[in-house]
């Protein structure tokens, strides 16, 4: 077994915000803001990149694992980072949506497999990371959704890996709707691969996980490079566009007002609607 503390990025600091344990040949990356539910703000995207090209570069992991500690898998941006999404510029919330777009990408593209291990609710930018990811396996108690039209958000980056993984329709559905959905649902759009006893989660994960160690190092790379390709040929394109998209829709009247109403725990009062 690899020691855990190889794969440790240098600062403490990023090591509290995702936690890596080694086991076999894979390595397990945790969120690890549970009192925040593992919500997403920069030192946490900046530490799950790191992390990961920590388990690239490392010969022994063959298998990256995705999970959340605590109750919850990822609940989306969190409350800080999102008081400052409408008080910034178009060029600071342009480079944000990079950041995010640039993680979405890494994840879709990692040359080794990587599966969501959904422990509790993924919500937002934290259902994004599960549509990346090349297997998603979720406790029964889970709950899904992309939940960003609730507050005036354009789900624009996660929209080409989405359709990609549900079709056109259940992507309409789940972004138009903005739903939470339980895990069996999620299951049968196609968004999960398997639906398993909370209890027994982490056991189940371990197997698949150890399954993929035995397939061959350099066709699995090579699979999924070519799959890549198949399902989102112009990528990088697409996520220009998202980027911008993104941008643009962070300074729309509906944004600003449901971003507060969502901070001030009320529903909002949208201006398009004349509410």
């Amino acid at each position: 077994m690899l020691p855990r503390a190889s794969l440790a990025v240098m600062s403490e600091k990023n090591i509290s915000t995702v936690r890596v344990e080694v086991e076999d040949r894979w390595a397990w990356l945790i969120l690890n803001r549970p009192d925040k539910r593992n919500a997403l703000n920069r030192e946490m995207m900046d530490s799950l990149d790191a992390q990961l090209t920590k388990c690239e570069e490392s010969s022994h992991v063959r298998v990256v694992l995705l999970t959340g500690a605590g109750r919850a898998f990822c609940s989306g941006l969190d409350l800080e980072s999102l008081q400052q999404v409408c008080q910034r510029g178009y060029n600071e919330n342009y480079k944000d949506a990079q950041v995010y777009a640039k993680l979405l990408t890494r994840l879709y593209c990692y040359p080794k497999p990587v599966i969501a291990v959904i422990n509790g609710a993924a919500v937002a930018g934290g259902c994004g990371l599960v549509t990346v990811c090349d297997f998603a396996l979720a406790a029964n108690t889970a709950q899904l959704g992309y939940t960003e039209a609730k507050i005036g958000f354009v789900a624009a980056v996660v929209a080409p890996f989405l359709l990609g993984c549900v079709g056109a329709k259940a992507t309409r559905d789940l972004l138009l709707t903005a739903r939470l959905i339980q895990a069996t649902e999620a299951k049968q759009l196609g968004l999960v691969n398997q639906v398993v006893d909370s209890r027994c989660l982490r056991k189940h994960a371990a197997g698949l996980a150890r399954s993929l160690c035995e397939n061959s190092l350099q066709s699995v790379p090579a699979t999924k490079q070519w799959l890549a390709k198949l399902t989102c040929p112009d990528l990088e394109r697409l996520m220009s566009q998202a980027c911008v998209l993104n941008a643009r829709s962070r300074s729309m009247e509906d944004c600003v007002e449901g971003v507060r109403a969502f901070l001030e725990k009320r529903l909002p009062r949208w201006r398009s609607s004349g509410s």
